[in-house]
């Protein structure tokens, strides 16, 4: 198939804390040491904030692999399939983000262009990945408002469902659920309609254009019939309040550098992970894993993460355990000389699924 592209936009890292501001904090050869202080004490304040929003952050999990695994495949139908086994485990796994970057020397202008590809030529593979990673994800009811037809979607319905938690039925109620901002308007409301997937749109308390997916809060009030706004919130609290799992976000980087450059989160990965039969051999009931904010663990393709990263000039001349704070082979004694990335995933990710719960345990 062919190749592409796409990215999340990059956030400023968080002010460093520097302590030495709290120290000193009278200073009798200076005679505003006063003033000097109350500034000071006004920094460290704001900044302890700062430090106690990053701390109700709940950790995340990332996972990276290259779309060039779409390219191996010899048809549409066998390509969707496979994009469809790779959503399925990171639901399983309850993964955060999946950051799919290219392999290839390719611009970030040429993945815009094959992802707004509306017609039937063929897209690149990393368009076309990250096109059928984000369907799925997408609750069943939304789909048709937020995906137009596409050549690439044509065999999707071939596929089992991914029946995540937001992925509501049209009988069931819940605290949270996803919406899409549609045209309608309530006379005097200030707010807008949005379908939630029941028999009847809800108002929310912000006026949005239409097409807009939003997580909307539906508090304890059943009864459809009253117009009272109802809240939009941002789509990690339902994981924050009760810690259901609410998806993975896509994410494209043009390669595998871009992956660690243009992280979404703030501060970015605290720890990065590779994969390979190349890689150290532990024990999963034996391996420790530090206490970390954003982990991330990436895939390789059809020859591996060490092709990815010579095919990188950011990463030039650079070896995989200078790229990655732990690398892993996580099925030794393989009886087939090549393990698929989507057969890769699964694998992995129950061999990490112990040490992150216990890594998870020391925050």
């Amino acid at each position: 198939m062919g190749k592409k592209k796409k990215r999340a936009e990059l956030e400023p890292e968080p002010e460093l804390v520097d302590d030495r501001e709290t120290r000193n904090e009278l200073d009798p050869a200076n005679g505003d040491s006063n003033e000097k202080t109350k500034k000071k004490k006004k920094k460290k304040k704001k900044r302890d904030k700062q430090n106690d929003d990053a701390s109700k952050e709940l950790p995340t999990v990332s996972i990276a692999l290259p779309g060039s695994i779409i390219d191996n495949t010899q048809s549409y139908e066998l390509a969707t399939r496979l994009a469809g086994q790779l959503a399925r485990a990171m639901t399983i796994f309850r993964i955060d983000e999946v950051v799919v970057f290219d392999n290839k020397r390719t611009s970030e202008n040429d993945y815009r262009a094959s992802a707004a590809n509306k017609s039937d030529e063929d897209e690149s593979g990393t368009a076309f990945l990250i096109r059928i990673l984000q369907y799925l994800e997408t609750p069943q009811y939304l789909r048709k408002a937020l995906f137009p037809m596409h050549s690439s979607l044509r065999f999707v319905g071939l596929l089992p469902p991914l029946d995540a938690p937001h992925h509501l039925r049209k009988h069931e109620w819940a605290p949270y659920r996803e919406g899409v901002t549609v045209k309608g308007r309530v006379p005097n409301s200030g707010g807008t309609l949005v379908n939630v997937g029941l028999s009847k749109d809800v108002l929310i308390d912000q006026v949005l254009e239409p097409g807009v997916r939003v997580t909307v809060a539906m508090g304890t009030n059943r009864n459809l019939d009253d117009d009272i706004p109802r809240q939009v919130v941002p789509s990690s609290k339902p994981k924050e309040e009760s810690g259901m799992y609410w998806g993975y976000k896509v994410r494209y980087a043009s390669n595998i550098s871009s992956v660690f450059k243009d992280c979404s989160y703030k501060g970015g990965y605290d720890y990065v992970i590779g994969t390979s039969e190349h890689g150290d051999i532990i024990n999963s009931s034996e391996l420790a894993l530090p206490a970390f904010r954003h982990l991330l663990i990436a895939f390789g393709g059809l020859a591996g993460l060490e092709e990815s990263i010579e095919a990188d000039d950011n990463l030039k001349g650079k070896k995989m355990r200078e790229v990655f704070d732990s690398y892993f082979n996580t099925c030794p004694h393989q009886g087939s000389r090549t393990i698929r990335t989507e057969e890769a995933m699964f694998i992995s990710l129950q061999y990490f699924q112990e040490p992150i719960s216990r890594a998870l345990q020391k925050s």
